[in-house]
């Protein structure tokens, strides 16, 4: 089946990554993908230590409207790789047992083209057997919406940034 957890507001990330801790601890392998994201944070070093294939990068710490062309050439390349990789992983776990994969922040790399959206669309609406797929991100594309048997809005209604409060390690990331 597929996840959607979306939104504009704090969890979908933590929601993907409750939901893999659930699969590791039933011995389902995991496959989680970070799209645009770089920085090493405590929950995903976790994952790796419970078994989780964890695949992630970007070409810089900046945010994609911030990247010159070059950056966002290659961040679209690690977007990929990362992808295609992924599904070459499931594709093989799959065969023993079935798989989660985890795609978080799809829908920000498909908004920002920073993957094929035919693939992707491909992967959603004709989901490997054996593989529960996860999808999180802002501003969704319709075809996330209409194909997710699963889907979560996460809406902001209040949140620190909003006063000025950074990001704190171990709570935000």
């Amino acid at each position: 089946m597929v996840h959607l957890y979306y939104g504009d507001g704090k969890g979908k990330t933590t929601a993907a990554i409750g939901l893999s801790v659930r699969a590791l601890g039933n011995r389902m392998p995991v496959v989680f993908v970070q799209f645009l994201k770089s920085k090493e944070v405590g929950e995903i070093r976790m994952l790796e230590k419970l078994g989780a294939k964890v695949l992630r990068g970007k070409a810089c710490e900046k945010f994609t409207f911030q990247m010159s062309d070059e950056e966002k050439r290659e961040t679209r390349r690690i977007s990929m790789s990362n992808f295609n990789s992924a599904l070459e992983i499931c594709a093989k776990l799959s065969k023993k047992s079935p798989v989660l994969l985890v795609l978080d922040e799809i829908c920000a790399a498909w908004n920002c083209d920073m993957v094929d959206r035919v693939d992707a669309e491909y992967l959603v609406t004709n989901p490997p057997e054996s593989v529960e797929i996860v999808l999180t991100g802002r501003n969704p594309p319709t075809v996330f919406r209409e194909k997710a048997d699963y889907a979560t809005e996460m809406k902001k209604e209040k949140h620190p940034f909003d006063k000025g409060i950074a990001a704190r390690r171990g709570v935000e990331y």
